[in-house]
């Protein structure tokens, strides 16, 4: 509480108060009010022995400091001895209490990590197992080595044209692995913001040894069993972005790699640090051709129940090596002559419960992914690969032979809805066209159309608070047209589809549990592969 010096500093008190006058003569006569720090007095609130030992003392402070201007009588004199007298007690604490948090403000400042950055982490443990329920799974690849760059190499049979297939029969075995993320947020003035987000893994989801070209990292894998990096172990800087307002609508991030997916596709079931949480399941796969880029984005929010936001990317992913990705930092390629997008995003809130997201992006993919033939031989350059979204798998110009950068437009739809305090909905719609461009004379052109589906339900707060079971059902990519395009991803012509139950348990604030379980059929989307069961234990550290 402060001290004031006029009736008027308190926003509270009207001259129509019916103590208004009493007021008034306490502070001009005795300097004997003090307001909070928000400009009140509170007059129709409780008043506790603290606070009028506060108060008291204020009163007694400036009477004291002022004797000489003040007249007092003996009775005002025998009042303040007796209150004096009556409040030591209460005083004393107030002091000790002040004197107490004066010794462990300077403890604090004296060894906290930085005056103007706050620091802190997520730490992922995983346990992840992969079985076949049956032989001969079928993969589209010319190596089914698991590093990621291999698992790049699709190609197509020189005579035939068909993309090549491997068989793969042995379950992977059990893996135990972790990811951790360092979170540097430096405030440098009231409004703006810098975050710096580095990252270091090494797990590496048996799920991927069963996947077909192009398709790291993705179908019934736990978004968390990663390695971050190229090179596993490696600590890699994930996100690095200044974000700021503009007035009190609009707000700006700008940085040589934003997070693509803090601004959009947002979902409360789908989250994957407490939701499904598979890469299939926390984002649709068609909805944008990079994860993290450099470039800009701003929002804009009218009023409480919507907002509008758009963002400039150029590929410069983390996870990604430099020889045929990262083109916004390639000279060759640059900011916007490489892989890059454009996203437009409304947000509909029609009432506190349910969430309505409205999505569309222009992609321009240039990855340069190497095809090749059944012995080995480089035959061109297609696109796809680890983030060739809206393309999942590796396309050429249907004979092996090299394309043009692909231009891709995606539109979609995404909702959350909490229809009862402990049961909720969730879903996604995307839609994605893809321009195929030989480079090839005489090949003709022609366009990869493809759909992503997923609905789920969401159980929160279930056994504990803050607990979540979902439940997601997904169809990662549905190939309606061009297949023939496609060296790896296309299968048979089947369509993959995925289970997905998740449960979020909290043991603490700072520690969880998060088991989850994934069935896969249709795997690589040929329609006789043998169902794939993929199983997951991850505990969440928070710091």
């Amino acid at each position: 509480m402060s001290q004031v010096t006029s009736v008027s500093q308190l926003d509270d008190v009207q001259p129509t108060d019916w103590a208004f006058q009493a007021l008034q003569s306490l502070i001009e006569r005795y300097g004997c009010i003090a307001g909070y720090p928000d400009g009140t007095f509170r007059g129709f609130t409780a008043l506790s022995r603290y606070e009028f030992a506060a108060g008291l003392n204020a009163c007694l402070n400036n009477i004291t400091a002022n004797l000489d201007q003040i007249q007092l009588n003996q009775q005002d004199i025998d009042t303040l001895n007796r209150l004096q007298q009556q409040f030591a007690a209460d005083l004393a604490t107030l002091r000790g209490r002040t004197d107490s948090l004066e010794a462990r403000t300077a403890e604090l400042e004296a060894n906290q990590f930085s005056t103007t950055t706050k620091l802190t982490g997520n730490v992922f443990l995983n346990v992840t197992g992969a079985s076949v329920a049956g032989d001969g799974l079928q993969v589209e690849t010319a190596d089914i080595d698991a590093s990621p760059l291999n698992l790049r190499r699709a190609g197509r049979n020189s005579v035939t044209g068909e993309p090549l297939v491997a068989t793969e029969n042995d379950d992977p075995s059990v893996v135990f692995s972790n990811y951790t993320w360092l979170n540097l947020n430096t405030t440098f003035t009231g409004g703006g913001r810098l975050t710096t987000q580095l990252a270091v893994g090494n797990g590496q989801s048996p799920a991927n040894s069963l996947t077909s070209a192009g398709l790291f990292n993705t179908f019934g894998t736990p978004f968390t069993d990663q390695a971050g990096a190229p090179l596993r172990g490696d600590i890699t800087l994930r996100e690095l972005f200044y974000t700021f307002p503009i007035g009190d609508t609009l707000q700006v991030a700008v940085g040589p790699r934003l997070n693509w997916y803090r601004y959009f596709d947002g979902n409360a079931y789908t989250f994957f640090l407490k939701g499904a949480s598979s890469f299939n399941a926390s984002g649709s796969t068609l909805v944008n051709a990079i994860d993290r880029g450099a470039g800009a984005f701003v929002s804009w929010a009218p009023a409480d129940w919507i907002d509008v936001s758009a963002a400039y990317m150029g590929e410069n992913t983390e996870f990604l090596p430099g020889a045929f990705f990262n083109t916004a930092t390639d000279p060759s390629d640059g900011l916007f002559s490489g892989t890059n997008t454009l996203t437009a995003q409304v947000r509909v809130q029609p009432t506190s419960s349910l969430n309505l997201r409205f999505l569309y992006t222009r992609s321009r993919i240039d990855n340069n992914v190497p095809v090749f033939d059944e012995s080995g031989n480089l035959t061109g350059f297609g696109i796809g690969g680890a983030t060739g979204e809206p393309v999942y798998g590796v396309a050429d110009d249907g004979f092996g032979g090299s394309i043009d950068p692909a231009i891709a437009d995606t539109f979609g739809f995404n909702f959350d809805w909490r229809v009862a305090s402990k049961f909720g909905l969730f879903g996604r719609y995307f839609y994605g066209n893809t321009e195929i461009d030989p480079q090839t004379p005489g090949r003709d052109d022609g366009e990869i159309n493809a759909q992503a589906i997923q609905a789920g339900l969401a159980f929160p707060d279930l056994g504990t608070e803050g607990a979540l079971l979902t439940f997601s059902y997904a169809i990662p990519f549905s190939i309606l047209d061009g297949r023939e395009f496609l060296a790896s991803g296309g299968g048979d012509g089947g369509v993959q589809y995925e289970l997905e139950a998740t449960y979020y348990y909290p043991l603490t604030d700072n520690i969880s549990l998060v088991p989850a379980i994934y069935m896969i059929k249709n795997a690589n989307n040929f329609s006789d592969n043998p169902t794939i069961w993929i199983g997951n234990l991850r505990t969440q550290f928070s710091f």
